[in-house]
């Protein structure tokens, strides 16, 4: 059942819908689970928890074998932590996870043609799985958009748009576009949120169903930090795990409305005037579900922080020279890790992972500027 965050109207699951009649963004809301006994032998991609994802027929699934990418114990800033490579999906990418269930979904409901807006990365999934799945796409993206990220939409045959302006006015040209076709938004689909979901589900598993105390990662439209908060509330119901971990949101400084919000203990994020940020990825004005992650965030017990730009580059520089290469948005969750340290929140007994969401060769132009050449 697809259940509204407003006003809790309910849909059923059978028809194309990617918000309420009121305007909302949708939920999806199921009592079907995985147990773990029920995992052995299954392969390891995130469709072994194929009950908690909303896909009723297996001749649906649009899969290019994501998920359960490593996690790999390192340090940051003296405070072991355990990384978690989501770079390493199939198109560079965490979006995969959220794509390879809204795809699959929307295969099964028939839909022919869809349109997306994306800062990049979520555009360049949504692409490579309609493709797959005999979807035309047709994808909106901000003209400052990273060349590695438009050529990617471009070769899994999408129709690339380029829009001047903002990211929000990217946004408004993709819903003027939704008039006539669907819009699978990975901003608004409540599947790709359940996809998200499996994140939460993984990192358990590969700690043998011990919850980490942390789970710190970027937020922008707010779907990741959303996954891992229902994820993770998932196990503590189905009693597979004891406790929530904590959850640390972090925003690049200049674009940062979910911290000011928190900071401000406001209820709603309200829209803020934003400035460049190498982590596009995460430049989100307003995000539409701006409630529900400072909700996520209160239940947690968790925080939300800002990075600086030197703080992104720094980190960035610092992770490849641990031989791991991202793009400037994934880094700047891990250098958040710094002030999780000296604010007292983790110690060395603290097991703290760390979502790394973008491979670096998604912003070569970006580094090429940076490294002056």
């Amino acid at each position: 059942m697809l259940t509204c965050s407003c006003c809790n109207q309910a849909y059923p699951e059978t028809e194309p819908r990617w918000r309420c009649r009121c305007g909302a963004y949708l939920l999806l809301q199921s009592d079907r689970m995985f147990t773990r006994d029920a995992l052995s032998g299954r392969p390891l991609t995130l469709w072994r928890y194929r009950e908690a994802l909303g896909i009723e027929r297996d001749d649906s699934i649009v899969s290019l074998g994501e998920g359960f990418t490593p996690l790999v114990a390192d340090a940051l800033f003296g405070q072991p932590v355990l990384l978690k490579l989501d770079q390493l999906n199939p198109t560079g990418s965490f979006k995969d996870r959220g794509s390879t269930v809204m795809i699959s979904k929307l295969k099964e409901w028939g839909v022919p043609e869809i349109v997306e807006d994306s800062s990049g990365n979520a555009g360049a999934s949504v692409a490579a799985y309609a493709r797959r799945a005999g979807i035309a796409a047709r994808i909106f993206v901000p003209a400052s958009t990273s060349a590695g990220k438009t050529a990617q939409i471009r070769m899994h045959g999408a129709d690339l748009v380029r829009v001047d302006g903002s990211r929000e006015e990217t946004t408004r040209a993709a819903l003027a576009a939704a008039s006539q076709t669907f819009y699978a938004s990975h901003n608004w689909s409540p599947y790709f949120v359940a996809g998200l979901k499996t994140l939460a589900y993984e990192i358990c598993e590969q700690q043998d169903w011990q919850a980490p105390d942390w789970v710190v990662a970027p937020v922008g439209g707010g779907s990741l930090v959303l996954g891992l908060y229902l994820g993770f509330a998932d196990l503590v119901r189905a009693g597979i795990i004891a406790r929530m971990p904590r959850i640390a949101a972090v925003q690049a400084a200049v674009c940062a409305p979910v911290y000011e919000a928190w900071r401000q203990r406001l209820h709603e994020v309200p829209e803020v005037d934003k400035r460049e940020t190498a982590a596009e990825g995460i430049a989100i004005a307003r995000p539409v579900k701006g409630e529900s992650i400072l909700k996520a965030l209160c239940e947690s017990g968790g925080v939300a922080l800002t990075v600086s730009e030197e703080e992104i580059w720094a980190t960035a520089h610092l992770l490849a020279e641990k031989g791991i290469y991202v793009e400037p948005t994934s880094a700047a969750a891990p250098a958040a890790v710094r002030q999780l340290v000296e604010q007292g929140l983790v110690g060395t007994g603290s097991r703290v992972v760390v979502e790394l969401t973008g491979m670096g060769l998604k912003a070569t132009d970006k580094f090429l500027a940076h490294l002056g050449g």
